[in-house]
């Protein structure tokens, strides 16, 4: 039976998840940034790749000195977007590993379970095992995502497409590594985004002797860093640490839309998924209780299975990111 919660004690029934592929998934891209005109470099970003043709789907890659390499974009339209109106904006990231990109959701169905959403979703590129952090070291050049994300994707968007930019303009979300940097970001950039939601990510860095951050080093260095981590080994940055720790930062979520999911019987065969998501059940359960001992609002979800991205908890979460948000 699934487990879930509104604000503090509240028990809500559901249906159930639907258990989507662990990694998420990614097809084609392609697109166009207005009706009126093509999309244009700025804020740092010179456009190197572009696929505008299709009516939902624009595919944008950039250079940027944010990044040592050209990181991608897909932005997802509402099926109405011609008409002229405004729209919201949900900022969906993907989770860590070596097959895992802005393509990812599109691999995973994306188009259709958004068909018929007034809302504008932005998939970029995070990095294999970027954190959605600019990295205390680098072996391999510029890795600063946190950089690339917020202070220049976010305005491009704004400048390119019809979007409402402002503070009930926006949402953030994601699965995995893809759900701490939604809630990171939505605290240490505060009055960007009103709705936070979290798919199996991380909210707790600190806890079991920092097995998180040991965590995010170890891959980083291993995958992307060529040595380099995200918060310095063997010494910690520790002021870096604990500004992007959701459990040490629960008054930054005052007066958002909070959304929580992780998974209670991960496969105690597989390794990566058993010790993944009994860390993130472990951490999201020590962030609910700092927010309901705030008295912060949250709704929280518990459901079977392991590190995976739940179709039905996806669309239950965008029906929600939709109603916080100012409507097209």
């Amino acid at each position: 039976m699934s487990q879930s919660n509104i604000s503090r004690r509240r028990v809500l029934k559901t249906a159930g998840g639907v258990t989507a592929a662990a990694a998420l998934g990614g097809a084609g891209v392609i697109g166009s940034a207005t009706a009126a005109r093509a999309a244009g470099d700025g804020f740092g970003l010179r456009i190197v790749e572009r696929d505008e043709r299709d009516p939902r789907m624009k595919y944008y890659r950039f250079a940027t000195d944010a990044i040592g390499w050209n990181p991608g974009v897909n932005v997802l339209l509402p099926s109405d977007y011609s008409g002229g109106r405004r729209y919201p904006v949900l900022y969906l990231f993907h989770g860590g590993g070596l097959g895992q990109d802005f393509i990812a959701f599109d691999r995973w169905g994306i188009r259709p379970i958004t068909a018929g959403k007034p809302i504008i979703i932005v998939m970029p590129d995070g990095g294999h095992a970027g954190w959605y952090s600019n990295p205390v070291s680098s072996n391999v050049g510029p890795r600063d995502w946190e950089t690339f994300h917020i202070a220049q994707l976010l305005p491009w968007i704004d400048a390119n497409f019809r979007t409402y930019a402002e503070y009930d303009g926006r949402a953030v979300s994601g699965f995995s590594m893809g759900g701490f940097g939604a809630l990171k970001y939505a605290a240490k950039y505060y009055g960007h985004f009103a709705s936070v939601s979290s798919h199996s990510g991380p909210a707790s860095l600190r806890r079991d002797a920092g097995l998180v951050v040991h965590w995010a080093n170890v891959s980083s260095a291993a995958i992307d860093l060529a040595g380099g981590t995200v918060y310095g080994a063997p010494l910690w940055d520790e002021a870096r640490v604990t500004a992007d720790n959701p459990v040490q930062r629960v008054p930054s979520y005052h007066n958002k839309r909070i959304f929580l999911v992780a998974g209670t019987s991960p496969d105690p065969v597989n390794w990566a998924d058993y010790v993944q998501e009994t860390q993130v059940l472990a951490g999201q359960r020590e962030f609910r209780a700092r927010l309901g001992d705030a008295g912060i609002p949250h709704e929280w979800h518990e459901e079977p299975g392991g590190h995976v991205l739940r179709e039905g908890m996806f669309r239950r979460d965008l029906d929600g990111v939709i109603g916080r948000l100012r409507k097209a």
